[in-house]
């Protein structure tokens, strides 16, 4: 759940605090659809030509390509999905944040080529890996907030 935090002051209503914890809990709501829409998809491709995942894996001598391949899959359009409905966000985005840190380190390994194109385009897919690894663990740091199926689980003592 995001947390917004108020100070009591004289000059400021009580549901100014609450309509600001609400736009919050919007921009969560397009932050997490837009986090996600990257794994639902590459998840959907995946499941749409498994052979070539495999092949792919396989290409970096990882043991059982196949099974790779359909674990990758679902963890990825599964995972992703779960974020966008909000629901068990915060252990969706833990796994996704760790599988996105092993294919950055499996897949766009920079450092084994010595310059050039090859070298530019997986440093470029490597940061942007570790970009979203930022955003999901903030995503589980925060929670899925109000808009979610996480959120209206929450207690109604929080959001007083």
């Amino acid at each position: 759940m995001a947390t917004t935090y108020s100070h009591s002051r004289a000059d400021i209503p009580h549901y100014d605090v609450r309509a600001a914890a609400g736009v919050n809990d919007a921009v969560l709501a397009v932050g997490r659809v837009l986090i996600a829409i990257i794994f639902v998809m590459s998840g959907l491709e995946k499941f749409m030509d498994l052979t070539a995942a495999a092949g792919q894996i396989g290409s970096k001598g990882l043991p059982l390509p196949y099974g790779l391949a359909v674990a990758t899959a679902c963890v990825e359009l599964g995972g992703g999905l779960l974020i966008i409905i909000g629901w068990q966000t915060r252990i969706a985005a833990l796994a996704l944040s760790l599988f996105t840190a092993v294919a950055a380190y499996f897949f766009h390994d920079f450092w084994h080529y010595a310059s050039g194109p090859e070298h530019t385009n997986n440093m470029i897919h490597f940061m942007k890996n570790v970009s979203m690894v930022g955003g999901l663990l903030t995503l589980m740091a925060v929670g899925a907030g109000r808009y979610s199926l996480d959120g209206p689980c929450i207690r109604a003592e929080y959001l007083r």
